[in-house]
């Protein structure tokens, strides 16, 4: 589902990203938006289709209007039945006239030219919607959307998180790539289950306590230097925090139901204080400074450990590196990308 945008001296870790932002692969195909083929292929340098040129089924509850070059949402009246409306991959500039498609349920206008979320207010129904990769700067408008449940924003030009006062019923927000500096106004978000805010400039993890319902967390590629303000996220089954400048594993006592820990790509010298871990079955540790092979024994409660990423950390230069790592942690099945073969 995909987070993103790693830097690029390193390989690019897409694990925590949200994944349905972007997946067409989970999308179901409804009825496709069929354009004069005396048009040619559309391309984002070209003039965008006549809204007569496609064809529309009144009948439709699913609509898939993908890479049709659509450059003004117009002419969608008919579609009184539409649960869900795909304008992804479009020229559109503006949302508008979307006042009679009260029925929606989901609207998914990913990869477009808009800058601005407006003109939403009638969609009260609305439960998901998709406005990332475009030039978006401020998150506003959604004041009507009350029973939003999914919301995705990544890749825009966002620089703060606001206006989601009304949305306690959102379960998933997506954020990541954008120029977010604070985690702020959040704290009524109870609901939520997974937020995702890599590759943005946030310098510290704070103002989570409200959030006692998440399991996934990630923030990767920020410029977080210290693990801090997860003592109330109890519920967190999924930490990601490769790409930061952490120099200490710390501050995650209360998070005991942790299954999967990245941390890798900082500055951590030593594994340490992640004894009471004892769910981790993913543990990701490449890429920093560890060399003392006892510290492997921090890992030795988690029973169900499986996957282990050590590489690039000076532990790796010994010969006997994957054996040593086999015989301390016995449960462990791949190593690295590498399986383990018995």
């Amino acid at each position: 589902m995909a987070s993103v945008g790693e830097p690029q001296d390193m390989e690019v870790d897409r694990r925590a990203e949200s994944e349905e932002s972007g997946d067409d692969e989970g999308k179901k195909k409804g009825l496709k938006g069929e354009s004069d083929p005396q048009q040619g292929t559309g391309a984002k340098e070209e003039s965008p289709v006549d809204m007569e040129t496609i064809i529309l089924d009144p009948e439709a509850e699913d609509v898939d209007l993908i890479h049709c070059r659509i450059g003004r949402i117009e002419g969608l009246e008919v579609l009184q039945k539409a649960k869900i409306l795909s304008l992804r991959q479009n020229l559109i500039k503006q949302i508008e006239n979307l006042e009679e498609l009260g029925s929606l349920n989901e609207l998914d206008l990913y990869d477009n030219q808009i800058k601005k979320i407006e003109n939403l207010q009638a969609l009260a129904e609305l439960e998901i919607l998709d406005i990332s990769f475009n030039i978006l700067r401020r998150m506003e408008g959604l004041e009507r959307l009350t029973k939003l449940r999914k919301l995705f924003l990544m890749n825009n030009k966002i620089s703060k998180i606001e206006s989601l006062g009304h949305q306690q019923q959102l379960e998933m927000l997506e954020l990541g790539s954008n120029r977010i500096r604070v985690i702020e106004n959040i704290d009524n978000l109870s609901h939520l289950d997974s937020l995702f805010l890599g590759t943005n400039k946030i310098t510290k993890l704070q103002n989570l306590d409200g959030l006692t319902n998440l399991t996934v967390l990630s923030i990767q590629s920020n410029r977080i230097t210290r693990i801090e303000g997860l003592q109330c996220l109890m519920n967190l089954r999924e930490l990601y925090l490769s790409h930061n400048g952490i120099e200490v594993i710390e501050g995650l006592e209360n998070n005991k139901k942790l299954t999967t820990l990245d941390i890798a790509a900082n500055r951590i010298k030593k594994i340490e204080n992640i004894s009471h871990l004892t769910e981790l079955q993913e543990f990701w540790m490449n890429d920093n400074q560890i060399e003392n092979w006892g510290d492997l024994d921090e890992l030795k409660n988690a029973h169900a450990l499986e996957t282990v990423y050590l590489e690039r950390n000076p532990l790796q230069k010994d010969p006997q590196y994957r054996r040593k790592i086999m015989l301390a942690l016995p449960t462990v099945r791949q190593i690295d990308a590498t399986f383990i073969r018995f």
